[in-house]
């Protein structure tokens, strides 16, 4: 991946101003943008397979199967967040300050703790196929259901003991995905978010103060394309139906974005919540690098839940 924002702090995250910038958001918000897959599971000493498999919609998504073994057993599927891939998120490719979030060393953590591993890039992210607009879980539910099919037609994979990480967006998906889906015993759902909120905060701070109202007009455009509209958009909803599934939540405590209160909420809704994380962050973005920098935790929730 490349060098962090934290790395690099004199690069400004970016030149655009005023309507450019609007535009080049509106865009990113509803259309996605596609990370470039510049790292493998080889660059931490893990064997993998390409995975090609389809969402319950039909469309192709393709991603990486790490076997930890040729004995049936766990398994563990990443859902990544908005812009990134199956590896995390590479910083400096957006009109924003981010950071570098990777994947790879908590799926070396599960893997050496007996964890087959599940990585792929949603739609309309990385080598996925299309299907816009981005509605940050509610279509994207269908990818999650379409690699638990995957995962449940594997020989090698015990059906009954399948798990899910999932960040930001991609905790969303999951959450969306669960009540109407294949069974999936635990949930590690790291800063899930209430969208009209996310999206007046960041607004707010990459455009200033008419931000937040140039992310309510989205509602129009996914009103013209036939999608959920982002202001409907609320995981509390399937959080009262995550039944018996394992949820931990994580909540960076710096989130300028998200808030804690709301992620708080969702675990109260939840009915077999093991609580909120509230993990010391100063920006939303080290708050997802909880999976980097906290991967023996990840196995560990794993190793007691599946």
């Amino acid at each position: 991946m490349s060098r962090s924002q934290a790395e690099s702090p004199e690069r400004p995250a970016t030149a655009e101003r005023g309507l450019p910038k609007l535009f080049r958001l509106t865009k990113l918000m509803v259309y996605g943008d596609r990370q470039p897959v510049t790292r493998t599971p080889a660059d931490v000493g893990l064997d993998f397979e390409d995975a090609v498999f389809t969402a319950t919609d039909g469309v192709e998504l393709r991603g990486w199967f790490l076997p930890s073994g040729p004995e049936r057993g766990p398994a563990v599927v990443f859902v990544h967040g908005w812009l990134w891939n199956r590896a995390g998120n590479a910083a400096g490719r957006v009109p924003f300050v981010d950071r570098d979030v990777d994947f790879l060393p908590a799926a070396k953590a599960l893997h050496d703790a007996g964890f087959h591993v599940l990585l792929f890039d949603l739609s309309n992210h990385g080598e996925s196929g299309k299907r816009p607009p981005l509605t940050m879980g509610r279509w994207e539910a269908r990818d999650f259901d379409g690699a638990v099919g995957y995962l449940r037609s594997r020989d090698d994979v015990d059906a009954a003991r399948i798990g899910a990480l999932g960040t930001s967006a991609g905790a969303n998906t999951v959450m969306y995905a669960i009540p109407g889906g294949p069974p999936v015993k635990a949930l590690l759902a790291v800063q899930p978010t209430r969208l009209p909120v996310f999206n007046a905060n960041f607004s707010r701070e990459v455009l200033g103060p008419l931000g937040p109202a140039a992310a309510r007009s989205t509602d129009l455009l996914y009103a013209l394309l036939r999608a959920p509209l982002p202001s409907r958009h609320d995981p509390a909803v399937p959080a009262r139906r995550l039944g018996a599934t394992v949820v931990q939540y994580v909540q960076g405590t710096g989130d300028p974005w998200g808030r804690m209160s709301i992620v708080e909420e969702f675990s109260d809704l939840t009915p077999n919540s093991l609580g909120v994380i509230a993990y010391p962050s100063t920006g939303r973005y080290e708050g997802y690098q909880y999976v980097s920098k906290e991967a023996a935790d990840v196995a560990a929730f794993f190793t007691a839940h599946l």
